[in-house]
């Protein structure tokens, strides 16, 4: 089984976790440390929509780090199994829910995303192949997100997502090599109106 590397900090500190399989681009620790770095004031108690969720390790190490609660959202069935598997090995499986569905169809259903929103924090890492898939995922979150949420995008840095989505609002870009990550927070309605 592929390595996604490890959890970086929190409980389950230094679990090292399993990755799908060698297609999959697990998010390496300068992203990660730099992701939860910024993150980091928003974690705890938070609740988190962890979409096209891989290995989950972004929502494994928000877990760690002290959020209450992840739904872990990915369509392909070995990905989920290997999810739940991660979340054994770090002891977090009862603050989880693992998701097998497509990202847009759930986000759709509005009862099904309802049941578990709203969401403080929202991870969307889609495959960089397919760049409508994280513009199609930006414009169908906002009803999941909380007030003040918060979204990051990551992305391969020459296919920037817009700067505005909606309610939401790019506040933030980091660039590591091949790899962009784009912070989004939900803005009010009032403000979105000013801009």
């Amino acid at each position: 089984m592929a390595d996604a590397g490890r959890v970086i900090a929190g409980t389950a500190r230094g679990v090292r976790l399993a990755a799908p399989g060698p297609g999959t681009r697990p998010i390496g620790d300068r992203v990660k440390q730099t992701l939860f770095a910024v993150l980091e004031p928003e974690l705890d108690g938070a609740r988190v929509l962890d979409l096209f969720a891989g290995s989950g390790a972004g929502g494994i190490e928000a877990l760690s780090r002290g959020a209450a609660h992840a739904v872990f959202l990915e369509k392909d069935g070995g990905a989920c199994r290997v999810i739940a598997e991660n979340l054994r090995r770090t002891g977090l499986t009862d603050s989880a829910t693992v998701v097998r569905r497509d990202v847009a169809a759930w986000l759709n259903d509005a009862a099904g995303a309802a049941a578990e929103a709203p969401f403080d924090i929202v991870l969307a890492d889609p495959p960089y192949a397919d760049t409508d898939a994280l513009t199609h995922a930006l414009q169908l979150v906002e009803p999941v997100l909380a007030q003040g949420g918060v979204v990051v995008a990551k992305h391969f840095w020459r296919d920037a997502p817009p700067a505005r989505v909606g309610l939401l609002a790019s506040v933030r870009d980091r660039r590591f090599g091949e790899t962009a990550l784009t912070f989004y927070r939900r803005q009010h309605s009032e403000e979105a109106d000013e801009t």
